[in-house]
């Protein structure tokens, strides 16, 4: 049973379970997304005492709680137990490109060290511009931006697609033309710093 859950499994089983957890959804009245799950959070330790926004029943979304618990203990079992020796593959393209960025990502996946380059993600760039435009900057942008599309990318692309609704599909064209924005502007031109 260990092989199997180890093994890569096909993208259409993903697929699969993301259509048959929509469908559940949909039957009992719910909707998905992970940014509500920290609204629920936040409200739970009582900041809807001061801000407005917080001030809901939290407990009307503890399925949405659970469901994020559950996704940092399934990452941390598949991490723990369930991570295959072999490395992650990666496109020879993509390769060549985090080289040209003066990434070498192969040594750190082929030495087992983890699944992202060390030479990125390291203590030493976090405390430099380029780990405080990356990962500060960046993650601010990342929680505004859920904030003010009224949503993340999960719970957008999932959850709105799924329901047909207009201002996701207008969210999820923004966060595709954004991230090719990214990838293809800013990205190298903070990674040269």
């Amino acid at each position: 049973m260990l092989e199997l859950l180890q093994q890569p499994w096909h993208w259409a089983f993903s697929g699969f379970m993301i259509a048959l957890t929509m469908f559940i959804l949909l039957f009992w009245g719910k909707s998905f997304g992970m940014s509500a799950t920290m609204r629920a959070m936040c409200a739970a330790g009582g900041a809807g005492k001061k801000i407005s926004f917080f001030d809901f029943d939290w407990k009307m979304q503890r399925w949405n709680l659970l469901f994020a618990i559950g996704a940092v203990l399934g990452g941390y079992v598949a991490a723990t137990y369930l991570a295959s020796p072999e490395p992650v593959k990666i496109s020879a393209a993509t390769i060549a490109h985090l080289q040209g960025w003066g990434i070498s990502y192969p040594s750190t996946i082929a030495e087992g060290t983890g699944y992202v380059p060390l030479d990125l993600y390291n203590w030493e760039t976090l405390f430099s511009l380029k780990g405080f435009l990356l990962f500060v900057v960046g993650g601010f942008l990342v929680g505004f931006g859920a904030r003010y599309a009224g949503g993340c990318t999960s719970g957008h692309a999932i959850s709105g697609l799924s329901n047909l609704q207009v201002p996701s599909l207008i969210a999820v064209i923004g966060f595709f033309i954004g991230g090719l924005l990214m990838s293809h502007i800013l990205l190298p031109l903070v990674l040269a710093l």
